[in-house]
């Protein structure tokens, strides 16, 4: 038995839709009818790091953190291939630098998609505090 089993299907085109549980996404390889699969992953990303970054945080005794955003940019290589990952994250909170860091490390052992890709791609990351 499988953890994970999705379904995805394209009827024509470089549309598809995969079906991952009881919830359905477009994705376009030309990103005209829904986001293109760079963009999926790289949105994937961040919303795994982030919900990370909360328990790094609740790990490290600061329990609120407000308002948390992750503001992603990735770059592709010759190939559309992505190349670089970068998260801007802002933190409501005031938390001194040390802190952040430590919160970053911590969420990126905690992350399952930044554990699943080669480490070239993983998100150069800079924290801001105090920030909303």
């Amino acid at each position: 038995m499988s953890d994970i089993e999705t379904s995805t299907v394209s009827e024509e085109g470089f549309t598809s839709t995969s079906e991952v549980g009881d919830f359905s996404l477009t994705i376009d390889a030309l990103g005209e009818d829904g986001p293109d699969p760079n963009s999926v992953l790289v949105a994937d990303y961040a919303s795994c790091f982030l919900p990370a970054f909360r328990v790094g945080a609740k790990q490290r005794g600061h329990e609120d953190l407000g308002k948390v955003q992750i503001d992603a940019e990735a770059d592709l290589d010759d190939d559309d291939d992505l190349a670089a990952i970068r998260f801007d994250i802002h933190v409501e909170a005031d938390l001194d630098d040390e802190t952040l860091a430590d919160v970053v490390e911590r969420a990126e052992g905690i992350c399952h998609v930044h554990a699943a890709l080669r480490e070239e791609l993983h998100a150069d990351i800079r924290a801001r505090a105090d920030a909303f």
